[in-house]
């Protein structure tokens, strides 16, 4: 394996739903690396840093952009919506922000090869977009499809899909080969470190209250997900202390937090595990070697 293949892997931003500056953290981290990628692939919360990313966007605006926004403007928290589409907020309004932000972008626009991945719940797949696969599609689509929330964001229908969140996709779903030359994979996913609270009194009215327990402990157990053995080489787990992933007014201070995460754990653990991988495949070369003399 080459040096310039020892400095290169494909970034995947798994999930993470509203932690998405640990992701940016994990980008600038890379940067500072000089780990080169030709392909990115983005997951729920991560797809929205990717896409920025991909568009062109520098780390240091995306990460402003990060900080700027309430992410709580998007909720709408309608029953009424609950009933007709399947969700509390249809996810109108952040598909428009984040397309704004893109400048209505398709795939086939994009500087950099983007992936993102959601999930089908008719057949429990992965859907992935790409420019290979959907050329003509905006980007913003793809991401709204990608953070679709169970319960909190409506879903969506492409095609024949009923699209929800990517995150809900087991390990090996993102374990491929995306760039199509054998590239290392690394997965870099938020894990919730979040113990037990007591549960405040519920309101006179609670179902809205309920289904907010149910979307945090489901999301939250999500992201504690085992992973398998397999998988660890090629796995990278971020912890974001208490932060759930579905808190969408996250203070200044949490988002610092966040992406510091991301950035220090990037820092110290993907040089390693790049090294592990060289160290294997240079073992896997020099047993074939043998083999064939």
């Amino acid at each position: 394996m080459s040096s310039s293949e020892e400095r290169s892997m494909v970034p995947v931003l798994a999930g993470g739903g509203s932690r998405l500056s640990a992701h940016i953290g994990v980008l600038t981290a890379l940067q500072e690396l000089d780990i080169e990628f030709s392909d990115l692939v983005g997951v729920s919360g991560g797809s929205i840093v990717g896409a920025l990313y991909a568009c062109g966007w520098p780390l240091s605006e995306i990460r402003e952009i990060a900080e700027a926004t309430d992410f709580g403007q998007f909720l709408d928290q309608s029953l009424f919506s609950l009933l007709r589409t399947g969700g509390l907020s249809t996810g109108d309004r952040f598909e428009q922000w984040i397309d704004d932000k893109l400048k209505g972008a398709r795939f086939c626009d994009l500087k950099q090869r983007f992936h993102v991945v959601a999930t089908d719940v008719r057949s429990g797949l992965p859907v992935i977009f790409d420019v290979d696969r959907t050329p003509e599609l905006k980007v913003s689509q793809a991401v709204r499809f990608s953070m679709s929330i169970p319960i909190l964001f409506s879903f969506k229908e492409f095609k024949d899909h009923l699209m929800v969140d990517g995150s809900i996709l087991s390990e090996d779903a993102l374990q491929r080969d995306w760039a199509g030359d054998g590239s290392t994979v690394v997965v870099f996913r938020l894990r919730s470190l979040q113990s037990a609270e007591k549960v405040k009194r519920l309101p006179l009215f609670p179902l809205k209250s309920y289904l907010a327990l149910l979307i945090r402990t489901f999301m939250t157990t999500m992201s504690r997900e085992y992973i398998n053995e397999s998988f660890w080489h090629s796995t990278v787990v971020i912890h974001t202390g208490s932060v759930s992933p579905i808190e969408f007014k996250l203070s200044p201070e949490q988002k610092n937090e966040l992406y510091q995460a991301g950035y220090d754990t990037a820092r110290r653990i993907v040089p390693m595990k790049l090294a592990r991988v060289s160290a294997r495949m240079g073992t896997i070369e020099k047993i074939a070697s043998l083999d064939t003399e």
